[in-house]
């Protein structure tokens, strides 16, 4: 069973490459906890998409201390994949989003796959509920409540899980945040605006899916750039929103699968302190050893 591992991101709100911020005493970054957690739920495959001038320090950061654990592939998002379908503006240097990120690492996935962010703590839970699930043949989003995943620090992004009788019916992101004790999203596709009850299920990009998700990106390519020629700057091919079309389109059915669990993260820099009390809470409950390798 492959994880795929999105860490190609620029973390512009954090100041740096916080993938690579130690976030305890023994100097593990957040995907050393989520490879932690994966391999002991089952997992046996890890793919991580990163920027290609940023091998190096993962292989001989994250990759040595895990290869020896688990299979480890590296791919590279890079938008050269994207040029028979659009004329890149030569300005333009961040990633094309996260699905995007997922269509660069076709070429390692061979079956049902489970996907994750390089800059989210989800909690050693929720990772035996996704393979649990995927083991069960079903394609899942795991689905926290949103109180639990929001920063002191300012908005989130997240993508919200609207429901019927327990599948997606649509998961769009959300640009979240506080505004006088209320709960405020807004649309980052329509730009609507929604107050949200603290208990709405929101994904964390933590999904279990299946190729047809990957075949589905690329043969909408063409589309996506014809919709979007006006603002190829700024564009992304966002994942929760392909999930969205797969579903109303009836090529795919998402199953929700609610957790306790309590997200963590390091979205601004603010955060990395409350993440690592939180880290040595859980050591000291025996959730995690000293030491994770």
């Amino acid at each position: 069973m492959t994880l795929v591992i999105l860490a190609a991101g620029m973390g512009s709100r954090f100041g740096g490459l916080k993938q690579i911020e130690p976030v305890d005493d023994n100097g593990n970054f957040i995907i050393d906890y989520s490879v932690y957690d994966a391999v002991k739920a089952g997992f046996d495959k890890i793919v991580f998409v990163i920027k290609e001038e940023n091998y190096e320090i993962f292989k001989n950061t994250i990759g040595s201390r895990i290869s020896n654990r688990v299979k480890v592939e590296y791919a590279f998002q890079k938008n050269d994949n994207l040029e028979k379908y659009v004329s890149i503006p030569k300005d333009r240097t961040k990633p094309f989003g996260t699905a995007h990120a997922l269509l660069c690492a076709k070429e390692y996935i061979d079956g049902p796959f489970a996907i994750i962010s390089s800059d989210d703590f989800y909690g050693t839970g929720a990772f035996k509920q996704l393979y649990k699930s995927m083991e069960n043949g079903d394609s899942v989003a795991i689905g926290y409540k949103l109180i639990n995943t929001m920063s002191e620090n300012g908005s989130v992004k997240r993508g919200v899980c609207f429901t019927k009788d327990g599948y997606l019916i649509e998961n769009d992101d959300y640009k979240i945040e506080k505004v006088d004790n209320k709960i405020i999203g807004t649309s980052l596709v329509g730009n609507n605006t929604i107050e949200f009850d603290e208990n709405q299920e929101v994904s964390m990009l933590m999904y279990g899916l299946d190729k047809s998700v990957i075949e589905y990106i690329e043969d909408n390519l063409e589309k996506f750039f014809s919709d979007n020629k006006g603002n190829l700057n700024d564009c992304e091919i966002l994942l929760p929103n392909i999930l969205t079309e797969m579903i109303n389109d009836g090529k795919i059915k998402i199953k929700v699968i609610p957790t306790e669990e309590k997200w963590m993260g390091i979205t601004y820099k603010e955060d990395l302190q409350k993440l690592k009390d939180y880290l040595n809470e859980l050591r000291k409950e025996g959730i995690y050893p000293e030491n994770l390798y």
